[in-house]
This record gives C-alpha cells, sequence and structure tokens, in this order.
C-alpha cells in the first residue's frame, strides 16, 4: 500500500470511527440540561403547576378534583387493544397485541408489548366526562355540560380524537414512553418543525433544550454521569416551534401526535432518570402539546411499532433517525422485509442482504484487488525508481506516473471499493441497530438479532460471550493477510492486529445483527479474493 493509499485508508477508517463515536457518545449530563424557563401567565393558565414531589407533565385536573367515578372501557382491533378512561377521554393503556414484552412468542407466559401511560393518560385535556359508551370501533365521551368527545381505533395502530365544542389554546397529553432496558436502547422526543428555511427534523435526544436529559443506553449522559444528588424529574421544559407532528419514542416504539386540524405551537417535555442505576440514565419522558382550536378539533395519535411502512404513510418515517444515510437507508429496510417475506427468518434476510450488497459491489471489488496486487509487482521496479532519484523530488514523482501509466495501474482504485461501501456499512449500522422487525428476532445460536449474544452470561463477565464479534475480527485478520500488500512489512503486520482488535472492542456489545452482517461480508470478501488469486496464478501471473 503507498502512501496515498494508506492517508485515504486512515482518513476514511477515521470517518467510520468517527461517526460511530459521536453517535454514542458526546451527550451533555444532566447539570448541563437547559434550565426550566419561566412560565407565562398564559402557560401557567393552561397547564397548572403540579406539587413538585409528582412532578407530571400533564396534570390540568387533580386527581382530588376528579367528580365521579373513574369509567374505563375497551376499544380492540387485531393489532392493538386500548383501555380508555372517563378522566379525559383519553388512553390510559395500549397493548401492542403482536409485539411480546420478553423474548419470544405472546402468550399466557408472555404478556404483548404495553404502553402504559399511567397519570398521563394519551390525548387527555384535561376534562373529566361523566359518561362513557361504545358503538363499534368508537367510544363516546360526553360531559355533564354537554361536550362530546369521539375517540376512534382505526387500522395501523391510529387513534383518532374528534372534539366538539373545543375553542382556544388546550394542551393535550402525549403520554409517556420508557426506555427499555437492552444495551442499545434508546429515548427520544422528535418534531417535524415548520420553522426555519425549510420543513425539517428535530431530534431533541441530540437537540436543546433537551439535549443532555435523553440519551441511549450505551453512550452520552447514562455511560459516565455520576447521578448522585440529582433530581428524580427533571423541569419541565417547554419547546417552542410551528411543528406537523410530535412523536415520544425508544428503540422500537413510538407514541405520536401524529396530525391534527389544529395549530401545534409549542410542546413541553419532563424526564425521569432511573433512580436504581448510579450513572445518569433516563428512563421515561412524557409530553405534552399546545393546540390551537376553534370550536371543532381533531387530532390522529399513533401508538405502535417504529416500522418504516407504516410511519411513511403519515409522513413520520424521519422518526427511524436515519440522518444524512437516509437514502440508503429506506431501500435497505424495504429490501430486508422483502427477503423476509421470501424466507421468514431475519436470520436468513440480512445473509440474503449480506450478499446482494457484496453482488452489487463485486465489479469495484475486484478490478480493486487486480489493481492491487499490480501494485504489489510492480514494487521491485518502484523502489529502484525511489532509490535513482532520491535526491530529485520532481523527478522520482514523474517517473513514478510514468511507471504508472505502463503498467496501467491506478494508485488509487483499491481505495474506491471502501469509500463507497463506508456510506453502505454506515447505512446498515443505522438500520439493523432499530429495525422493530429484529426485535426479539432468533437466529441459529443468537436469542436476539438486535442485541448482543450475551451467551452464558450467568456465568461469564462483561455480559456474557460475544462470538460473532470474535469471528469477525478473525476474518478481517485473515482477508488484512489475503489482500495483496505494497510497502513496509511491519506497518502492515501491525495494522493486520491492531484493525481487528480495535473492532472487535467496539463492535462486542452492538447488536448481533451488525456482526453477523459483517463477518459474513469479510467471508464473501475472502472468497473473493481467493478466487482472482486462483485466476491470476492460472493466467501466469506471479503470487
Amino acid at each position: 500500500m503507498n502512501k496515498s493509499e494508506k492517508l485515504i485508508a486512515v482518513l476514511l477508517g477515521l470517518v467510520l470511527l468517527g461517526y460511530l463515536y459521536f453517535d454514542f457518545s458526546g451527550r451533555k449530563t444532566a447539570e448541563n440540561a437547559a434550565p426550566q424557563p419561566v412560565q407565562t401567565v398564559e402557560q401557567a393558565a393552561v397547564r397548572p403547576q403540579a406539587p413538585a414531589s409528582v412532578e407530571p407533565v400533564v396534570e390540568t385536573v387533580k386527581a382530588a378534583e376528579w367528580t365521579v367515578p373513574e369509567q374505563l372501557v375497551e376499544l380492540e382491533n387485531g393489532e392493538a387493544k386500548l383501555v380508555l378512561t372517563s378522566r379525559g377521554g383519553a388512553v390510559k393503556r395500549a397493548v401492542m397485541k403482536l409485539y411480546a414484552q420478553n423474548r419470544g412468542n405472546v402468550g399466557e407466559d408472555n404478556p404483548p408489548y404495553e404502553f402504559d401511560f399511567g397519570e398521563s393518560p394519551l390525548g387527555s385535556l384535561g376534562e373529566e366526562f361523566a359518561f362513557a359508551q361504545v358503538e363499534g370501533d368508537t367510544a363516546i365521551f360526553t360531559t355533564g355540560a354537554g361536550r362530546v368527545r369521539r375517540v376512534t381505533l382505526k387500522p395501523g395502530y391510529l387513534v383518532e380524537f374528534a372534539d366538539e365544542g373545543l375553542e382556544g389554546r388546550r394542551e393535550i397529553s402525549l403520554g409517556a414512553v420508557s426506555m427499555g432496558s437492552g444495551k442499545n436502547d434508546l429515548l427520544s422526543v422528535d418534531a417535524w418543525d415548520l420553522g426555519g428555511k425549510k420543513p425539517h427534523v428535530v431530534h431533541y435526544s441530540e437537540t436543546e433544550p433537551l439535549k443532555g436529559l435523553l440519551a441511549g443506553a450505551t453512550g452520552g449522559c447514562s455511560s459516565s454521569a455520576n447521578a448522585s444528588g440529582m433530581p428524580r424529574v427533571s423541569p419541565r421544559i417547554p419547546v417552542q416551534g410551528d411543528f406537523t407532528w410530535v412523536a415520544l419514542k425508544n428503540r422500537f416504539f413510538v407514541a405520536a401526535l401524529s396530525g391534527t386540524t389544529g395549530r401545534i405551537s409549542e410542546f413541553s417535555a419532563q424526564v425521569e432518570r432511573d433512580a436504581a442505576s448510579d450513572a445518569y440514565r433516563p428512563k421515561t419522558v412524557q409530553a405534552g402539546a399546545l393546540l390551537e382550536a376553534d370550536g371543532q378539533a381533531t387530532s390522529v395519535f399513533y401508538i405502535g411499532p417504529k416500522k418504516q411502512a407504516l410511519l411513511s404513510e403519515l409522513g413520520m418515517r424521519d422518526v427511524m433517525e436515519f440522518g444524512m444515510w437516509r437514502w440508503i437507508c429506506y431501500p435497505l429496510v424495504w429490501t430486508l422485509n422483502l427477503f423476509h417475506g421470501w424466507i421468514p427468518s431475519y436470520g436468513v434476510a440480512i445473509i440474503l442482504l449480506t450478499v446482494l450488497v457484496r453482488l452489487l459491489f463485486w465489479p469495484l471489488t475486484h478490478k480493486s484487488t487486480v489493481g492491487m496486487k499490480k501494485m504489489q509487482e510492480i514494487q521491485p521496479l518502484m523502489k529502484e525508481i525511489q532509490a535513482k532519484y532520491k535526491d530529485n523530488p520532481q523527478r522520482l514523482q514523474q517517473e513514478t506516473m510514468k511507471l504508472y501509466r505502463e503498467h496501467k495501474v491506478n494508485p488509487l482504485s483499491s481505495c474506491l471499493p471502501m469509500l463507497i461501501q463506508i456510506p453502505v456499512f454506515i447505512a446498515l449500522f443505522n438500520v439493523l441497530r432499530s429495525a422493530v422487525e429484529l426485535r426479539y428476532a432468533g437466529f441459529l445460536w443468537i436469542p436476539d438479532l438486535s442485541e448482543p449474544e450475551g451467551l452464558l452470561s450467568a456465568y461469564l463477565p462483561f455480559g456474557g460471550l460475544n462470538i460473532l464479534p470474535i469471528l469477525m475480527a478473525v476474518t478481517m485478520a485473515l482477508q488484512s493477510a489475503l489482500t495483496p500488500q505494497a510497502g513496509d512489512k511491519s506497518q502492515q503486520r501491525m495494522m493486520m492486529v491492531m484493525m481487528p482488535v480495535m473492532m472487535l472492542v467496539m463492535f462486542y456489545n452492538f447488536p448481533s445483527a451488525l456482526s453477523l452482517y459483517w463477518t459474513l461480508s469479510q467471508v464473501l470478501s475472502i472468497v473473493q479474493m481467493w478466487l482472482i488469486r486462483r485466476r491470476t496464478n492460472a493466467a501466469g501471473l506471479r503470487k
């Protein structure tokens, strides 16, 4: 590998390492979070403050002020079951019938995943309804004064709230979402803001004023900041803008105000930390949005899995948090689900996706490998030129370029596949770590493709044994050994050891789906190099 190739390889490696580093770190701690802003008189009127010991986000009517017994009604379809309360005419619990709470299939011993909105029922405006009845897929709530609210459960995990006689600015609860216990879980508030130069998505786990309060379980404020002495619940923080939708999400599920006939001019959020953890770790985020209505208002909520096809229909696919790589991520998710439709195994789907990516890059990697082989062959001639013109840099450069032309060698050709594959790898990293399809999806000895393998975790430290990252490091070292090299042999040997070790450390606690992809990709690359070497040897080229 010549100097230019080494430089490009180092830069590409830094790009990848930098992306992975900043993706899992760099969050401010909760002590640096935005201070609680001073509320205006108008805000205080629509959002009465709860006692400091309770600190819920939305409590426009205190529990002591309810005047009639609570009525609970249920709505259910093939996807979800809702438990609605007359205290707010809102969703108290939402059960995801197709998604298990724990690993395995839904059953008597493994209930379905559930949103527990507790003291902050989703969709509540803080009103008390005296009467409740169910007509088909709609629950009808009525106040003593005659105001009517209709709550309808629709396909695609949608809940519609139709309000009559609603005037002015009112706060509607977005409920609460809790972060899971997995190594790669996260918690965030996202919104589509119409302000600025153009409409754009904002991920408030990365943006003020909530940055530092929300993070993933593997990095940022949940990794090292000492939580001793910190308040259990953060101040209530308002965020102003002109929003189309606002979403609370964890790694796999979303509760979102996806659309309304009113206007969302502001939302406020509050984060509860995990009091059982010595290091700061967010546990639950609650939020409420200010609606401006004129007589009637219809608001639609999405309460369901973070699934691209469903979110795209609502104009909310950026909840997936694919960032600048979305143009690659969206087709990858579609392809992954296409393969799963053929063979109902996401492990097999990842294998097929890996094979497809390698086939697409086969011409480039083939050309690159052949180019590296030629570079290796002309190294004796290169050394002669370097020795002959060591005191004349300009002539050395001229003769080197002449040598490249004579032997039809492009010194940068070996770097092109690396340059192109890094965006694909980062896109796959984003897709495989957050795809709800991989949640609890087992494959061979892997119990859950969305998490590290964690074999023998009851007997081994550091979360158990993860085989795939070890295989990945071994195949990386083997691939490096088989790759035609030119230059300092000692440097090559050092890189052959350092890079696999570094990647092993980085990948050890990543989702096993990502390690499966990367390991198989390197195995296919080794096979390709072996085929090229066999063909070139048969053609009479030197090894």
